[in-house]
């Protein structure tokens, strides 16, 4: 598979003139912030200036985000008209978002969870309500239980909203936390390690040949996945 042969190393899934497509790492930034780590953003514009000899700033889209400890598909617009056309699709809702996650406890055979999400900025972290309540936001996402033991269950997730740490803070308030999240899991047990949480699915109509696409990324491997075989 090409990468960008950058530091960190990032998989390239797919890549045309309009859309790069990329398996983001766990761990690295979606944009830069206030601690100057590595981002995808960067690396990926640093990638594109090198692997074409563009002069000057490159023009890069970001057009949705993975937290930091999440790894998976992500596709970035390498034109305005690029950006423009797949940020539509989101508002719209017909980018489709597909994630496996590793949890705590007996998840349902399916379900779908339904919160009011209210993210707090200064803190970044988000509170999760089952019934309306001030500026929150409607969430939604449906689920299947892929693989079961008496501890874990392995969730497939359709994501239907996109808000900041919408699968984690959602399973959190049913009861089953993601794995090695610290933020709404156990603060103890996941120090240190990276949330279990891959986004590995994402469908888009491209943006100039209007034709349906469907990326996907490997199946999440290692600790703490390898608690269960696919």
């Amino acid at each position: 598979m090409k990468t960008t042969k950058t530091s960190p190393n990032i998989p390239i899934i797919f890549e045309d003139n309009h859309l790069l497509v990329i398996d983001k790492p766990a761990g690295v930034l979606s944009q830069e912030d206030h601690t100057g780590d590595p981002d995808v953003l960067n690396l990926c514009k640093a990638y594109i200036k090198k692997e074409y000899n563009k002069p000057g700033n490159v023009y890069l889209g970001l057009v949705h985000r993975l937290d930091r400890p999440v790894s998976g598909v992500m596709v970035l617009a390498k034109t305005s008209k690029a950006a423009s056309r797949l940020s539509y699709q989101i508002r719209k809702r017909t980018m489709k978002k597909t994630y496996w996650a590793l949890v705590h406890g007996m998840a349902p055979v399916y379900g779908e969870h339904v919160h009011f999400l209210d993210k707090d900025n200064r803190t970044n972290t988000v509170k999760a309500y089952s019934k309306p309540k001030g500026k929150a936001k409607e969430s939604r996402l449906k689920f299947i239980t892929i693989k079961q033991n008496a501890n874990f269950s392995v969730v497939e997730v359709d994501l239907i909203t996109g808000r900041p740490h919408q699968i984690r803070v959602q399973f959190a308030k049913e009861g089953t936390p993601l794995w090695g999240d610290h933020k709404y899991g156990n603060p103890e047990e996941s120090q240190g390690k990276d949330i279990a949480l891959r986004a590995v699915k994402l469908e888009l109509e491209h943006p100039t040949l209007k034709e349906l696409m469907t990326f996907k990324a490997p199946k999440p491997t290692g600790q703490p996945w390898n608690k269960f075989e696919y």
